[in-house]
């Protein structure tokens, strides 16, 4: 079995715990999941199963969509509702100036990763220094807020919907807001509702997943692994070039659009065969072979 499978992760489950669940459930250990989630979060988590565990490494570049909700006048030390509470202020807010700060954080902005993260520091992760009441410096990252909409405001209560680069901590951007409206905030809850080309209107709960499997109808789940990579572009290559491009060897694509950069998904006879980049010199274009699929 090789593609990928749109699961609805619930909140109290790791990344790791889904991955765990669905190896079981299939009987098989290649099993990878595109972008972790926060045990706490729930939402959209992609599983690439088989072959297409080979696809994580191009699906990761995606946009993410989160819906969060933030509670004013609190800080933990978390940066969610699972931490102690540091601090609490008196609100003074309202809806005018939340939508008039939120559009100081769309665009490209530096976030220092929290404490409480599976970023890794000298060789640890930094939520396990945290765990033993240790803080490290970090450096600050640069992510990029496509997007900062305000849904629902009221006693003390933000919702928000975000749409947002790899790598960005929703938890930092409610700590950030919360200090920008100068009385602390904290992520009380986030549903992811997109990730690339996978929302969560077409995504499977872990029930449905199990009682699929058990029916012998995971085939109606399993999404091509081309098509979890609706986002990079598509070339065609000619057939008598297929055989040169398994064997890895550098093709020039002498009628490309010049215009695309990049990874790209390569099609051969209308079959998908892989995945390569785009290499522009002196103004030729030039195919590298990335990764193979069948």
């Amino acid at each position: 079995m090789d593609g990928i499978i749109n699961v609805l992760k619930p909140p109290g489950m790791t990344s790791h715990d889904v991955v765990v669940f669905l190896r079981k459930l299939l009987q098989t250990k290649k099993i990878g999941h595109g972008g972790t989630l926060d045990p706490a979060a729930a939402g959209v988590l992609p599983l690439f199963i088989g072959k297409a565990t080979k696809a994580i490494e191009f699906f990761n570049e995606t946009d993410k969509e989160y819906v969060a909700e933030m509670v004013l006048g609190i800080t933990t030390d978390t940066g969610d509702s699972e931490g102690n509470i540091l601090s609490k202020r008196r609100v003074n807010v309202d809806t005018a100036s939340i939508k008039r700060i939120f559009t100081e954080f769309v665009g490209r902005i530096e976030q220092i990763p929290p404490m409480y993260s599976a970023v890794h520091y000298k060789g640890q992760k930094l939520y396990e220094l945290a765990r033993q009441g240790l803080t490290v410096e970090r450096k600050p990252r640069t992510v990029e807020i496509k997007s900062l909409e305000l849904i629902y405001f009221k006693d003390y209560i933000v919702t928000f919907r975000t749409i947002c680069s790899k790598g960005t901590y929703i938890r930092a951007l409610c700590e950030d807001i919360g200090r920008r409206l100068e009385c602390g905030a904290f992520l009380s809850c986030l549903v992811r509702t997109r990730t690339g080309s996978f929302h969560i209107d077409d995504s499977y709960t872990l029930e449905e997943i199990h009682r699929n499997i058990s029916n012998n109808e995971a085939h109606k789940m399993i999404i091509p692994v081309d098509k979890g990579m609706a986002h990079l572009p598509v070339i065609e290559l000619p057939a008598i070039e297929k055989n040169d491009f398994y064997k890895g060897k550098i093709l020039y694509m002498e009628n490309m659009n010049r215009e695309i950069r990049g990874f790209v998904r390569v099609y051969s006879d209308g079959i998908f065969v892989g995945v390569a980049e785009v290499d522009t010199q002196n103004k030729k274009c030039y195919l590298r072979i990335k990764k193979t699929f069948f």
